[in-house]
């Protein structure tokens, strides 16, 4: 006897697209119903990503889009406000639901989820299916390879993919008649109780500066107006874009890609088809394609590493004992060190949530190992509240990665708070538009203004120590110092340091030269690269 066909909630967390949709795909193919439906279960939101103002603003813009294509295709979301397992009972029973469909996702809040859905499912009688579509490949399988555990160093996280082959192709789009057999009952799609809320209904400031509006049309526009753009992708190497240009030098794709607007298997196989025509492209891992493996990587450690966003548990993360000192985080925070470079990056995650992958370098390296020696789990913490890309694993990976606590070892290269950014941008523009203060001191004081002259100071109608404050350290002094208290825990802590160290040179080395760093110019130090894109 053939299976009845499914009644099907299929339950949208990340994933917030209608193409390369796995999961979705399968419930359409298999249901006589489908419901989409978004819950929106605000403590659980709060409590597992702890989303400041920008990202809520993502989100919800995110929602809307995603609204606007499925009734293109003659459905609707439905969005649901409320506690997600009750909300999900009080929906089984009310639409007779035999199936529930979501992405498998590697957070063990999202985990955790899943596993309350298959228990509920056992007692009200429902199928759940769970498909992976965030990443590249199925996670899982890595770690079946490698004996059930991540592989904790790129060249071997490399190796495994190379045994595996090339990701899975995308999955066909999604069309109006995949939908026709299956759509909701007209008069739910009307229902005022299932919109999208509006920022106020949410209590949430209006005002949103962030030049990213959210969802898949927009990041698919993004998508083909890069890939128009042949030459430059494949020329892309990670290392040459410039931290402190006005607009993005890399993809701009990362809020995307996080909230799952964007398929990263469509922006592969693009990627792909561009490097085929292609003579004299980039290689991984500096070109686009390598950033997504490196997305990856850190999707596939975080997934089997237990307390992977904090130091205390870690087993792959150096034990240190940062400083605790509140006053200082809040400077950093609110854009208040005295290193203009450094408030300016500051300033542009509050106003804009996004800032580029070199900036996040030189903010983190200061307020880590660099300067301040405050644990880059509160970083991490920041960065989660205001990027509009934070990512769970990628966050707390790059965290420890910049602050020397797992992943990198040159760790005697130190940003240098002003020579960083003056190289790329000496007359100081960036810091203008961000920090208006100082929009008319001269370029040769604008990265250093507390040494300008006091007449200097006036003429540009801004006092050091009263208007702008004065440095926070003195860098220098600062950077010696944590150099020598890293250097002692490494040595203390060998054995952990070697679990992600790899035995041959990394070719992210391949990138920034020596002028990035301060430290030993003469051997033509590099600072390293391997962000989001």
């Amino acid at each position: 006897m053939p299976n009845m066909p499914h009644r099907t909630i299929h339950l949208f967390r990340k994933g917030l697209r209608l193409h390369d949709n796995p999961t979705l795909l399968a419930a359409l193919e298999s249901s006589e119903v489908v419901y989409p439906v978004y819950i929106l279960d605000r403590k659980f939101l709060m409590s597992a990503m702890n989303m400041g103002t920008l990202r809520w603003h993502f989100l919800l813009q995110s929602l809307e889009d995603l609204q606007r294509n499925l009734t293109k295709l003659g459905s609707c979301l439905l969005v649901i406000q409320g506690e997600y397992e009750s909300v999900l009972r009080d929906r089984v029973k009310m639409w007779n639901i035999t199936q529930v469909t979501l992405d498998a996702e590697i957070e063990p809040f999202y985990k955790e989820m899943e596993r309350t859905i298959q228990v509920l499912g056992g007692e009200m009688g429902f199928d759940v299916l769970s498909l992976m579509g965030h990443t590249l490949y199925d996670i899982r399988r890595i770690l079946d390879m490698n004996g059930g555990t991540p592989p904790l160093t790129y060249k071997r996280f490399l190796h495994s993919l190379s045994v595996l082959g090339d990701p899975d192709m995308p999955v066909r789009n999604l069309t109006a008649e995949d939908f026709q057999r299956c759509k909701p009952p007209p008069e739910l799609c009307l229902a005022e109780d299932y919109r999208v809320p509006l920022p106020e209904d949410l209590e949430i400031p209006r005002e949103s500066q962030s030049p990213w509006r959210g969802g898949e049309t927009e990041g698919l526009q993004r998508l083909e107006h890069h890939l128009k753009n042949q030459g430059w992708i494949a020329n892309f190497t990670k290392p040459r874009t410039i931290p402190n240009s006005l607009l993005p030098s890399t993809t701009g794709l990362s809020p995307y890609f996080s909230l799952g607007c964007l398929s990263v298997r469509r922006f592969f196989y693009r990627l792909s088809n561009i490097y085929a025509q292609s003579k004299n492209h980039s290689l991984p891992p500096v070109s686009l394609q390598g950033q997504l493996l490196w997305r990856e990587f850190f999707y596939t450690v975080a997934s089997a590493t237990p307390n992977f966003t904090r130091m205390a548990g870690n087993p792959i993360c150096l034990q240190i004992n940062w400083y605790q000192d509140a006053e200082r985080l809040y400077k950093w925070r609110t854009a208040q060190t005295g290193f203009p470079w450094i408030d300016a990056i500051m300033t542009q995650l509050h106003q804009e949530g996004w800032i580029h992958h070199l900036a996040r370098h030189a903010v983190a390296c200061f307020l880590t190992r660099g300067d301040l020696w405050i644990s880059w789990e509160e970083g991490m913490k920041v960065f989660e509240e205001m990027l509009l890309d934070a990512d769970y694993s990628i966050n707390a990976g790059n965290w420890m990665w910049l602050s020397a606590s797992a992943f990198f070892h040159q760790y005697t290269r130190i940003f240098c708070p002003v020579r960083f950014g003056k190289r790329t941008d000496p007359e100081g523009q960036y810091i203008r538009k961000y920090l208006p203060v100082l929009m008319n001191f001269p370029s040769k004081y604008i990265y250093e203004p507390w040494t300008a002259p006091e007449e200097a100071q006036k003429q540009a109608g801004c006092i050091i120590g009263q208007d702008y404050p004065l440095p926070m350290v003195n860098h220098k002094e600062a950077s010696d110092r944590n150099l020598q208290l890293m250097k002692q825990v490494r040595e203390e802590q060998y054995g952990t340091a070697q679990l992600t160290r790899d035995d041959m040179d990394d070719p992210m080395e391949m990138g920034l030269k020596h002028e990035l760093s301060e430290e030993n110019p003469k051997k033509g130090k590099r600072a390293r690269n391997r962000e989001q894109t």
